[in-house]
């Protein structure tokens, strides 16, 4: 990774590139895994590893914006996603076929191919059109996330929505991420809680909601690219199936 890629912007404000945000995601993604595979007495790792699909949807939403052919980035995630498939079932289910679970580009899919329709209509510019399009969207994709049993289920769908509907730097779509993220992580995904001790009051930690954590990076990226090259972009897609193959393995073969 070069040194632009981790660096301060022209106007010397700290900032992270695109190619960073997602070393780092597949960083925290590989310690969720870790987690759930080969060290489960090792909270810490999953408690850390949920910051990295919300930045996993971001990066999925600015790159439709930056793409130059929707189809091709929507064909190259889908190729990857049945790729992906196997390794996920042997990972998460220990078998060749897990139906009741799939793999997170599947999540990546639906949302990024209910983006592409809201944004088809919202460029008619007509807001009589774009309103009911948009909640049929999100009811439709949130529906077939959780149907479909993809990753994050339809919650994982809203995820991106939520990316896309608060897109900017402005401080209403920082609020709106904030509020819309805390809404799907601690109240629809909710689960395991820690009990803590601030101040001399009791409170409960939602895990889940580690992963508003996540926009403290995400809010550092300001458009830069970084790396940018195929070899980086097709080994990006590549670590998800075969880290995921690796840790299967290495799993079956402690098991054994």
């Amino acid at each position: 990774m070069s040194t632009n890629n981790l660096s301060s912007s022209a106007s010397g404000r700290f900032s992270l590139s695109a190619a960073a945000l997602h070393i780092l995601a597949m960083a925290l993604m590989l310690m969720d895994h870790l987690w759930a595979t080969l060290l489960p007495a090792q909270d810490w790792l999953t408690c850390v590893g949920r910051l990295a699909f919300p930045i996993f949807a971001f990066m999925a939403v600015e790159g439709y914006f930056h793409t130059h052919s929707f189809k091709r980035y929507a064909l190259r995630l889908l190729i990857f996603a049945v790729i992906s498939e196997v390794p996920f079932d042997l990972m998460y289910g220990g078998t060749w076929f897990y139906p009741v679970h799939q793999n997170v580009i599947w999540t990546l899919l639906i949302g990024l191919s209910g983006i592409h329709l809201m944004e088809k209509t919202r460029k008619k510019q007509k807001l009589t059109i774009f309103l009911p399009t948009a909640v049929l969207v999100v009811l439709v994709g949130s529906a077939l996330g959780t149907v479909g049993m993809a990753d994050y289920y339809g919650a994982g769908v809203l995820t991106l929505f939520i990316f896309y509907f608060f897109r900017g730097r402005k401080w209403w779509c920082f609020a709106g991420q904030i509020l819309a993220l805390y809404w799907v992580n601690v109240e629809l995904l909710g689960g395991l809680m820690y009990p803590i001790r601030l101040f001399g009051m009791d409170f409960e930690l939602c895990q889940q909601g580690l992963a508003l954590l996540s926009l403290l990076l995400i809010w550092l990226y300001r458009g830069r690219q970084g790396c940018h090259t195929k070899v980086f972009q097709y080994s990006c897609y590549a670590f998800y199936p075969v880290h995921m193959l690796i840790l299967a393995l290495v799993l079956n073969y402690v098991n054994r």
